[in-house]
């Protein structure tokens, strides 16, 4: 805690398409960019391109609205087709006002339009939806990258610095209650604890911690998007210093559950 951490965006990823090999096309944009992973290092990976590969992705063309979403749509000014699109990832719908749909998916994510998505696709008729598993997503991409790591012939590391603690933090773009503008947030983790409970230790006077649990993960990919950006075509961040505790929780630990949600 307090070191310096370096934030590097990775450029030259390029298009991706549904079944585009994500790992390899990370890691050689990493190479392009002369970099090679360590241990510890973390990536963040916006959602967009985990959906893109994975083929997550549905054209409206091909969308026949139910009358629920015509009621919808037309109290909230969507296209039906989108909403269709949306309800179909719904669980339930939480709150529908001012033309705002806030849903929580089939995760347990709460967000608006149960992040359904129509920016950033070529395709003006498309909409990415969500990974169907973003923890599961999360660690394929970082098994693949520590073995590309490790193979990779041409950059020898010595055994101590071969990227064992390599983590994954993939991020979605969501508004918050009660404050403006929008934040990237994890929605998907593989390899490092999401959360940093420093409950029942001193703060620097010597009282107890009694409720401070820091969203690290969500800390990771806000600071990440600062230099990733919503329009610069650059999907992928390297952070480099932050020193976390590995763990395999994934993103379930920062979800808060219905008896300890005042807002319910």
């Amino acid at each position: 805690m307090g070191a310096e951490l370096r934030i590097i965006p990775v450029t030259g990823i390029g298009e991706i398409t549904p079944g585009s090999d994500l790992g390899v096309i990370i890691y050689t944009a990493l190479r392009n960019q002369g970099l090679t992973l360590v241990d510890g290092d973390i990536l963040v990976v916006t959602q967009k391109i985990v959906s893109k590969a994975e083929g997550r992705l549905i054209s409206l063309e091909e969308v026949t609205p139910s009358a629920f979403a015509r009621t919808i749509a037309h109290e909230t000014g969507k296209d039906p087709r989108l909403v269709e699109v949306i309800l179909r990832e719904t669980r339930r719908l939480v709150r529908m006002d001012r033309g705002v749909l806030i849903c929580e998916t089939h995760h347990g994510f709460i967000c608006a339009n149960a992040g359904v998505d129509e920016s950033n696709l070529a395709d003006q008729h498309q909409v990415s939806l969500l990974p169907r598993d973003p923890d599961h997503s999360a660690h394929l991409l970082r098994e693949q990258l520590v073995h590309l790591a490790s193979a990779d012939e041409s950059q020898p590391l010595p055994e101590a610095e071969r990227p064992q603690r390599l983590a994954i933090v993939i991020t979605d773009t969501w508004g918050r209650p009660w404050r403006n503008g929008q934040v990237n947030m994890a929605i998907g983790v593989a390899g490092l604890a999401p959360i940093r409970d420093y409950r029942g230790e001193p703060d620097a006077y010597g009282r107890e911690l009694r409720v401070s649990a820091i969203a690290v993960a969500d800390e990771l990919a806000a600071a990440a998007e600062l230099v990733m950006g919503k329009t610069a075509g650059i999907p992928v961040a390297l952070i480099r210093g932050y020193s976390y505790r590995p763990a395999v929780d994934g993103v379930k630990p920062l979800l808060r559950d219905a008896a300890s949600d005042l807002f319910r």
